[in-house]
């Protein structure tokens, strides 16, 4: 799968260091979570779904590490570039053994027996 992305050539040199920056930080920390933790799910407060998530997990039984970046009127600088890298427009976004699964719709169909059990942190 290749997702569209505005080739370098097409933009400004003045702009391409900081275009290359941007967000570098929030993806190398979600990044080391994700090879750190079997389970990884990234939300922002104030939206249901990063808590179903949450909840889903819990009930399982399975360990995850959780990164919340701010709610619907903070850290959206945060936010964004993780929708970029992953394509996903929505939270939570949740990674199992180091892959992008989605989201909590996505993780809902899966079996919980399959997951690693543990506590969370």
């Amino acid at each position: 799968m290749t997702r569209q992305i505005l080739d370098d050539s097409r933009v400004h040199p003045a702009i391409r260091a900081r275009i290359a920056d941007e967000g570098r930080a929030v993806i190398a920390e979600v990044e080391a979570e994700v090879a750190a933790n079997a389970v990884v799910v990234v939300g922002m407060g104030w939206n249901p779904f990063p808590a179903k998530a949450r909840k889903w997990l819990d009930a399982a039984g399975v360990a995850y590490k959780y990164l919340e970046y701010g709610n619907y009127a903070s850290q959206w600088r945060k936010r964004l570039p993780l929708k970029l890298w992953t394509g996903w427009t929505t939270f939570p976004m949740i990674f199992i053994d180091g892959q992008f699964i989605g989201g909590y719709d996505n993780l809902a169909k899966l079996d919980p027996a399959t997951l690693k059990k543990g506590s969370r942190t």
